[in-house]
């Protein structure tokens, strides 16, 4: 009793008082005292047994729950536009995925004015967009940069020229546009009403593959993120030309409600996802930092 007491730091008298509560409990007696010490009754190695068992769940349910704490089991839902599907996400995914191998991740593909609708909705725990109208509203950490290119047949006159070229040189042409009301297409749209034009788009599609396999069929031009265009360089017969313009560089931002109503999960999400931004700063400044290699072609839904 005394080694038990000073083990645990506790007086003597402790001892015996928690152990005369259990077998006023129990209704019988857990030790026997003899001159020479004490011994453990057949009840007393029972209860010690479930004992260790008991406080051996509540150290687990400890461990456990301290990995919800920290982000590292549950689930999360997250609504992203085409643009980061297609690009980034595929990869990122699988990275947290090595990291954290206990989350699970419901990935809901959607326009970016949808993105923040399913954000506001609390549909979903985090939103991967373009800057759209109202985005404002939300908590906004940056994710990643891509860059607008035009994909042209390989026999356009356009792609005679090298390098970049301005928006201003497209507007005239026949474009394949995406279907809805894709943050592109208004972007696009915009840009062409400030330039005194209308879009001229022949046919819209569902996918931004879609977009480069039209432009290989000669049904039009078509602009879309340059990494998307360069997946398909070398297998569709196509020409991708970065756009000299400011605006064809874009953010995308992962949004929520706020930080305080993010759940552990979601917010270790977030955490890992905005490192993506980091490194593409790292490498732009000539970092060490390997690039990423491209998501493979898939088909996207609208």
């Amino acid at each position: 009793m005394a080694r038990a007491a000073e083990r645990e730091f506790i007086a003597p008298s402790a001892i015996s008082r928690r152990i005369a509560d259990i077998e006023a409990i129990v209704g019988l007696p857990l030790i026997q005292r003899h001159q020479r010490g004490i011994t453990v009754t057949p009840v007393g190695e029972t209860v010690r047994r479930y004992a260790e068992r008991i406080l051996g769940t509540i150290e687990s349910l400890g461990a456990e729950l301290s990995q919800f704490h920290e982000g590292a089991r549950g689930s999360v839902r997250i609504a992203a536009n085409l643009s980061a599907i297609v690009q980034f996400l595929p990869e990122d995914l699988a990275a947290f995925g090595r990291v954290f191998s206990a989350v699970d991740v419901e990935l809901d593909e959607q326009h970016s004015n949808e993105v923040l609708q399913r954000v506001a909705e609390r549909a979903v725990d985090v939103g991967i967009c373009n800057t759209v109208e109202g985005i404002e509203a939300f908590t906004m950490v940056p994710y990643r940069r891509d860059r607008l290119a035009v994909i042209l047949p390989a026999g356009h006159p356009l792609a005679a020229r090298t390098g970049e070229i301005p928006f201003s040189a497209c507007v005239g042409e026949t474009l394949v546009g995406l279907q809805g009301n894709s943050a592109l297409t208004q972007m696009l749209r915009q840009q062409a009403s400030a330039a005194g034009e209308q879009l001229r788009i022949k046919i819209r599609v569902s996918s931004l593959d879609a977009l480069c396999r039209m432009a290989h069929a000669g049904l039009g031009i078509a602009i879309a993120p340059e990494q998307v265009g360069q997946l398909y360089v070398g297998k569709l017969d196509i020409v991708v030309r970065p756009l000299t313009d400011e605006w064809a560089h874009r953010q995308l931002w992962l949004v929520f409600p706020s930080r305080e109503q993010l759940s552990a999960t979601a917010s270790a999400v977030v955490n890992f996802l905005a490192q993506g931004q980091q490194g593409q700063q790292g490498q732009a400044h000539g970092a060490p930092d390997a690039p990423r290699a491209p998501a493979s072609p898939r088909p996207a839904d609208g």
